[in-house]
């Protein structure tokens, strides 16, 4: 059987809004995966209230991945800064190039409370960037990862069922136009995405990206752009399967309180 090489986004566990309740809720989506890619977003390292609890959650993840898992590469997310060294990672001799997202705004959350505070800090720190380390993906990636690392964390660390369900509606659809936010994230993040691509990764057929959390594909001018959705609602998610000679885009399932592999939504043969 071929290697498969499996990639997921944005588990955000112990947030509340996660499907993720227990992660060996996951092993059903390992099967057939002999190794596993998750772009970032996995849990949340930011500065929060109950720091113990996030110390928690870093062990977790990293016993489980560690021993009730094929092989796992974490790459960085915006909500997970600091938890690995990897922000990128090329597959399929450079014709699969994969980050987690965030890098294709100027304010990381265009849809955040903090996009503003956030767009001023990624500016201070990339004008104080040589301009050929501008221009390069590695140091502007290290800029905003160290930017993420200092945005608290907000109803993601909160435990009390209502006050969660407040605190995400202040902080992802109030006020309104923050929905607006939103939506031209989903229709702008595909265009950028391959613009990235293009830019970084010339020689790239497939850019693949989570971060906005709206799962699909989209042709982009030599490029094609997956985003793998996330583990949180309201659209969910996908897993994508990386063999020797293709690439497939699979739904994330629940069937009977376990989250499983479904249908195909599409399939890419590898040169």
């Amino acid at each position: 059987m071929p290697d498969v090489i499996r990639i997921l986004s944005d588990l955000h566990y112990g947030d509340r809004g996660s499907r993720i309740k227990s992660l060996p809720t996951l092993a059903p989506l390992f099967e057939g995966a002999t190794s596993l890619v998750l772009n970032g977003d996995t849990l949340d390292t930011r500065p929060g209230p109950n720091p113990a609890a996030t110390t928690a959650l870093r062990g977790e993840v990293r016993q489980f991945f560690d021993h009730s898992a094929p092989p796992t590469t974490f790459l960085s997310g915006n909500h997970d800064p600091d938890y690995s060294a990897h922000h990128t990672l090329d597959l399929a001799g450079g014709q699969i190039f994969i980050t987690h997202g965030d890098i294709i705004f100027d304010d990381l959350v265009p849809w955040s409370q903090d996009a503003p505070v956030i767009r001023q800090l990624l500016a201070k720190e990339l004008a104080a960037l040589t301009p050929a380390a501008r221009d390069q993906l590695d140091a502007r990636l290290g800029v905003y990862r160290r930017v993420a690392a200092t945005i608290p964390q907000r109803h993601q660390s909160e435990r009390n069922r209502l006050k969660y369900t407040l605190g995400f509606m202040k902080d992802t659809v109030w006020p309104p136009d923050r929905v607006l936010r939103v939506l031209g994230a989903w229709r702008r993040g595909p265009g950028l995405a391959a613009n990235l691509a293009r830019r970084h990764r010339p020689a790239a057929r497939f850019a693949i990206i989570g971060h906005i959390h709206h799962p699909g594909f989209w042709h982009q001018e030599g490029v094609t752009v997956l985003n793998t959705g996330s583990f949180c609602p309201p659209l969910g998610g996908c897993v994508i399967d990386v063999t020797p000679d293709h690439l497939a885009l699979r739904r994330i399932i629940e069937k009977h309180g376990e989250l499983r592999l479904g249908r195909t939504v599409a399939e890419f043969a590898l040169a």
